[in-house]
């Protein structure tokens, strides 16, 4: 008898262009397939923006942790994401008096960034942390009574070498399974 993952997880990965990127192309695949884990390519599923917002939320529903999977794009993420964002995190539904679509839910950001880790610094050449930019997603999760986790970043990644994303996307996978069997 299997026993249910006590946290489904639902990764929202967005990429305009995933051919490009070495990193989330190989940390997509260390998680997929893996058993209450599943897998959204937001930009394959809606390559014309038009979200199913009920379906999303359905989705949502069965999920105890969400993921939102993307390179940090001008301190913030891709289009597709932000519009999930702002169409399936309605009012009444994901926050407001009575909104319980993701009470007691968790929320990742598994980012990718160009720069350097010292450059996401206060001293570094954006002048903040990488805490302090992903502010945003830390406050939608509040607003939706989520708690949001430290995010799970890879700096460099232009430059990185084969066995560094490698490693990344083991270290990823993992994370994903603790997260999914409670032992983070």
């Amino acid at each position: 008898m299997t026993v249910p993952a006590p946290n489904p997880v639902l990764i929202l990965f967005a990429h305009p262009d995933p051919a490009t990127s070495r990193i989330n192309r190989a940390m997509v695949a260390a998680v997929r397939g893996l058993d209450a884990v599943t897998v959204r390519d937001l930009y394959a599923v809606y390559p014309d923006f038009h979200i199913d917002v009920r379906h999303e939320q359905e989705l949502c529903n069965t999920h105890q942790v969400l993921v939102f999977q993307h390179p940090f794009h001008w301190y913030s993420c891709p289009a597709l994401l932000k519009l999930w964002i702002d169409e399936v995190l309605t009012y009444g539904w994901a926050y407001g008096a009575q909104a319980e679509g993701l009470r007691s839910k968790r929320l990742l950001s598994a980012i990718s960034t160009g720069g350097s880790a010292q450059a996401y610094t206060p001293e570094g050449y954006h002048g903040r942390s990488l805490d302090a930019l992903l502010a945003p997603f830390d406050q939608a999760a509040r607003l939706c009574g989520m708690s949001y986790l430290p995010p799970f970043a890879f700096h460099a990644a232009r430059r990185a070498s084969d066995e560094a994303i490698t490693r990344h996307a083991e270290a990823y996978r993992r994370h994903v399974i603790a997260l999914r069997d409670g032992v983070e």
